[in-house]
């Protein structure tokens, strides 16, 4: 068991009113997503080239 798994679990925060955003905050925030999606896209492509070296390495079935 990993030590994280006994801290509790943080709850989501309410999500945010879109209709007092303007259409280019609401484009921004957009904008800002897109861009964090493309970087966890990046990270899971990276973990995946390394699950695939180390099952490569252990012969894994």
């Amino acid at each position: 068991m990993a030590w994280d798994d006994l801290e509790p679990k943080s709850k989501k925060p309410a999500p945010v009113d879109l209709s007092l955003m303007s259409i280019e905050d609401l484009t921004a925030r957009i904008a800002e997503y897109e861009a964090e999606i493309a970087r966890m896209k990046e990270a899971i492509r990276g973990k995946e080239a390394q699950r695939s070296s180390a099952d490569e390495l252990f012969k894994k079935k």
